[in-house]
């Protein structure tokens, strides 16, 4: 399969929406990397099917998102076993 010149617009959107949560992780607004992994994944599909460039921008915010989103996981743990230990 050829591939094509032009980029996928989804795997744009996807690196943008990881670049905003990145920088929005402090205000706790980590939700935004949910967006991002989604837009990743089908991304990924698009381009596979369509012979599109952006492979490398749809894996960058694929892991920029599951790496936010493991960081908030593992912070509510956190707050959770120190919240549930003081009375």
């Amino acid at each position: 399969m050829r591939q094509s010149t032009h980029y996928n617009r989804l795997a744009i959107v996807s690196l943008a929406l990881a670049a905003v949560a990145g920088m929005a992780v402090l205000a706790g607004m980590a939700v935004l990397a949910v967006f991002a992994v989604g837009a990743g994944h089908a991304s990924l599909g698009q381009i596979k099917a369509r012979g599109e460039r952006g492979r490398g921008l749809a894996l960058t915010a694929l892991v920029i998102g599951y790496g936010i989103a493991a960081l908030a996981l593992a912070s509510t743990i956190y707050f959770a076993a120190v919240f549930s230990v003081q009375q």
